[in-house]
């Protein structure tokens, strides 16, 4: 099964400096029909005013992955990690026992747009660790590039050149120009999580445009292919 949510018909929330696309409930919207998709807790899409953000606020037992889509994202946290992620960076944070971070648009001209994915951990009491990494479009281009996989603790234990998740959850992102086709296979049982980000394309046939997404189960044989120049995220999860 294909399910496909619009993109005007996600959950919206407008606090004035953050413009916020919330996949699933979040915060004050509850739906108790709309939780989660598999370990996949929260996909937020926000929109961030210049000097605008989040300050110090905790987490615990989340896995979470945040992808700068334009502008920059100043992060800091608990553990001493401190820096400017820009378009193309990709943040991986286990908040695991706990941690506190804040999350800022430093510019003060530009809006900052980010993807902010939260996914259920395989294992609770994990302690805190965070990485980050650039991915050019040259990377994506034409391809599903793997960013995040699973893995350990260990160091260098998820899949060369991805960074790690504490779950059996991969993450994709892609770059295609007009007419250019990717696919996926899935295994069996699994499932499968489309946004895009910018665009327009067709999944098995089906056109989604920018802001729309696709719950996937059931359906192993992926075949995206874009309409006009688009930006995309893809999740397998179990």
């Amino acid at each position: 099964m294909i399910k496909i949510i619009r993109s005007h018909e996600r959950f919206h929330a407008d606090a004035g400096w953050l413009s916020a696309n919330w996949h699933f409930s979040f915060d004050y919207y509850h739906d108790p029909e709309n939780m989660s998709f598999g370990p996949l807790r929260v996909f937020n899409d926000d929109t961030i005013a210049p000097r605008s953000g989040f300050g110090m606020h905790p987490h615990r037992e989340m896995e979470i992955v945040t992808y700068v889509i334009s502008g920059e994202l100043e992060h800091q946290d608990s553990t001493g990690n401190r820096g400017v992620l820009r378009a193309g960076d990709l943040q991986r944070m286990s908040a695991g026992t706990g941690i506190r971070h804040s999350e800022v648009n430093p510019s003060a001209t530009e809006p900052l747009r980010l993807c902010q994915i939260w996914i259920l951990p395989a294992v609770p009491g994990l302690p805190p660790s965070y990485e980050e990494r650039h991915f050019d479009r040259a990377e994506r281009l034409g391809r599903l590039l793997p960013v995040v996989s699973p893995g350990t603790a260990e160091p260098g234990a998820a899949e060369p050149g991805t960074m790690r998740l504490h779950q059996d959850t991969t993450f994709y992102v892609c770059s295609l120009d007009s007419g250019a086709q990717v696919e996926h296979r899935a295994q069996n049982g699994r499932r499968a999580y489309l946004f895009v980000i910018s665009g327009e394309v067709t999944l098995n046939g089906e056109t989604l445009a920018g802001g729309d997404q696709a719950r996937i189960t059931g359906v192993p044989d992926l075949a995206i292919q874009a309409r006009e120049p688009a930006e995309l995220i893809l999740i397998d999860l179990p």
